[in-house]
């Protein structure tokens, strides 16, 4: 026992005398570069419809409650008078404040024998003064109002100048608003070539298009009046256009506005009401489509962060023989 004891201290003691173990360096891990997603854009295409564009505006508003801003906005015709003062800053709440005063008489500028009932010119001070304004290139949000050249028919894109001018192109209904002469073109309503600008608002590079359709379709009853008659007219012409652009829109959303007539203001809380709706109804699927896209895209983020492996090199016919190389995994 003893012999055992002695044994153990001795060799306890030539290990104390040892040289020191070394430890080794410590070793520095670099962190993966970190996964930036470029945020989803949301665009609203908000279609031509006259007075049923009050409808514009419970669209909007449902869209910001549920947390959804739209980044860009395209309009036709009276969705280009909406999308405007949207695109200008003016909150929600403050649309429908002035959709309630609005009188509408006050845009309203009669002058027979001149290509339209009205000249258009009070519309177009009307929307320069709710934007303060500022041209279109310079309004909060891009924006953009589309119109249809008289000459030949071109759709036509307004994203800078003029933004009252703009509007005013975009919603002169032809036989009812005088043609708009902006530089040596003519310009009437955009409904005629795209009742709801879908395509527009891709073009202000929106990932997610919202498309609001409040426009009539034809109901297969001979409509009543001049304004009917016009109003059913360019339906007809935009209908067919209209339903190949809405299909490329990631959602549509439908206000059941038909019953209101092109000039009934008298029917704008209806109108806001039903697009609140509309859109409410419309919100799971909004909300669907966008959690698709952000996960599509976080996802491509990742892959493309992902480190690649280097290339793999087949061994030579020596290194095989001598089992100094592995051959490369098959795909």
């Amino acid at each position: 026992m003893t012999c055992l004891l002695l044994s153990a201290c001795a060799t306890l003691l030539a290990a104390c005398g040892g040289k020191p173990v070394k430890t080794p360096p410590p070793t520095a891990v670099v962190p993966p570069p970190a996964v930036t997603t470029r945020p989803v854009v949301v665009g609203v295409a908000l279609g031509g419809g006259a007075a049923k564009g009050f409808a514009h505006i419970g669209v909007i508003k449902m869209l910001e409650a549920n947390g959804i801003k739209p980044d860009v906005v395209a309009g036709t015709s009276a969705g280009s008078v909406v999308g405007a003062l949207y695109a200008s800053g003016m909150d929600v709440f403050q649309m429908q404040r002035k959709a309630v005063a609005l009188d509408e008489s006050s845009i309203r500028d009669v002058r027979l024998f001149s290509g339209g009932l009205v000249q258009g010119r009070a519309l177009q001070d009307y929307v320069n003064a709710q934007v303060g304004n500022v041209p279109i290139q310079k309004l909060k949000k891009p924006f953009v109002a589309v119109a249809t050249r008289l000459e030949d028919g071109q759709r036509t894109l307004f994203n800078k100048g003029d933004t009252g001018q703009a509007v005013r192109a975009s919603a002169s209904v032809p036989g009812v608003f005088e043609p708009v002469a902006i530089g040596k073109w003519h310009y009437v309503d955009g409904g005629v070539v795209s009742p709801v600008p879908v395509d527009a608002a891709r073009q202000l590079g929106a990932d997610l298009v919202i498309a609001v359709d409040i426009s009539s379709k034809a109901s297969g009853t001979t409509p009543s009046g001049m304004l009917g008659i016009v109003n059913q007219s360019i339906t007809i012409m935009g209908q067919r256009a209209g339903q190949q652009e809405l299909a490329r829109a990631e959602v549509v959303v439908r206000p059941k506005v038909n019953d209101i007539g092109p000039v009934d203001f008298t029917q704008r809380h209806a109108a806001i009401l039903e697009g609140e709706k509309a859109a409410l109804a419309a919100m799971p699927q909004i909300k669907a489509r966008l959690a698709q896209l952000q996960h599509e895209r976080a996802a491509a983020a990742a892959a493309a962060a992902r480190p690649k492996a280097a290339p793999c090199v087949e061994p030579t016919r020596l290194q095989r023989l001598t089992f100094r190389g592995q051959p490369c995994p098959g795909p």
